[in-house]
């Protein structure tokens, strides 16, 4: 199999090769508990993922962290420095004295003295967590402030590098304005049915990595879809090439030159989901799939206006009114 291509972002030491395809860990709990997280974490290993990504939302960190230590006792790697772990500042501390407590968390969570990147989840504070949040519950952040902590977490080497995740221009254009660290990576929904290519361009104009989730639609979770795996032109492209829909999907964001999150705890699947590197797409199907009518997933619909005037209709484990 040819191995990961890998890019660099900004980090603390200069530019750190960063893996383009990493293997994600967001998996509702009813789904998988601990051990099958582990399990399939220490199995994508030994098919050659090198990047993990996880948040504390998602509650897979102590298994995350679990698995690399195994890995690292059996020999599957030779130093935790192999790999890249990506994890993410929830939006209950998303406020700039809550972040470096939230991300000692993360790494006593991991078994970790650093993690590789580390993201602002989204761009907002909820003041309550439950099944159903109100938006009375929701505020805007003081970007300003948790931003220089963020800076301050990459200072003291708790992480490499740091970044954001679903946030869109507007709110970029403003930490640019005072970052002294900007922002390496912003992590955003991308997918053939959402391209993504105005954030695209604009992420690629100011030297930030733009990072793809739910790359296939995240078929066959509560929060997912299944229009990417049923797209009639994905399908066509995938039967004239002997690929799978998903090999399609992800060669194409590949071809974007954007680094993206892909999951399967299937061993088939996750080799498939390598095996994208040593073919390409032509001019023509390109074209087809620019083509293909654009649709946002809801989960990942949050629009921040002004400090109180928020609108956020997403679906992450939480789900807002």
């Amino acid at each position: 199999m040819v191995p990961i291509p890998v890019t660099t972002i900004t980090s603390s030491n200069g530019r750190r090769p960063i893996p383009l395809v990493g293997f994600g860990t967001a998996v509702a709990r009813a789904v998988a508990g601990d051990h099958e997280v582990k399990v399939a974490v220490m199995e994508a290993i030994k098919v050659g993922y090198r990047h993990f990504d996880t948040a504390t939302n998602y509650e897979t960190e102590k298994a995350l962290g679990e698995a690399i230590k195994e890995a690292l006792r059996l020999g599957l790697i030779k130093s935790r420095d192999e790999l890249f772990i990506t994890t993410k500042l929830w939006c209950d501390s998303t406020e700039g004295h809550l972040v470096l407590p939230a991300i000692n968390r993360s790494l006593r969570e991991l078994g970790l003295e650093y993690v590789d990147l580390y993201l602002i989840h989204w761009p907002m504070k909820v003041n309550q967590v439950k099944i159903t949040t109100p938006k009375e519950c929701i505020a805007a952040i003081n970007i300003k402030d948790v931003w220089e902590a963020m800076e301050k977490c990459q200072n003291l080497g708790l992480t490499k590098s740091i970044g954001v995740s679903n946030f869109y221009p507007r709110l970029i254009e403003e930490i640019l304005s005072f970052a002294k660290i900007p922002p390496a990576v912003n992590q955003v929904e991308m997918n053939p049915l959402w391209q993504q290519k105005k954030l695209n361009e604009f992420c690629r104009k100011n030297d930030i990595l733009l990072t793809g989730y739910s790359p296939l639609g995240a078929s066959g979770t509560r929060w997912g879809h299944n229009r990417v795996m049923e797209c009639d032109v994905l399908q066509e492209i995938a039967k004239s090439k002997g690929k799978t829909i998903a090999q399609i999907s992800l060669r194409w964001i590949y071809e974007q030159g954007v680094s993206f999150i892909v999951k399967s705890f299937n061993h088939e699947r996750m080799k498939q989901n390598l095996d994208i590197f040593d073919w390409s797409l032509t001019e023509e199907e390109l074209i087809k799939i620019s083509n293909i009518p654009q649709q946002k997933h809801a989960y990942s619909r949050l629009k921040v206006n002004e400090p109180n005037d928020i609108t956020a209709e997403i679906d992450v484990g939480l789900s807002f009114q």
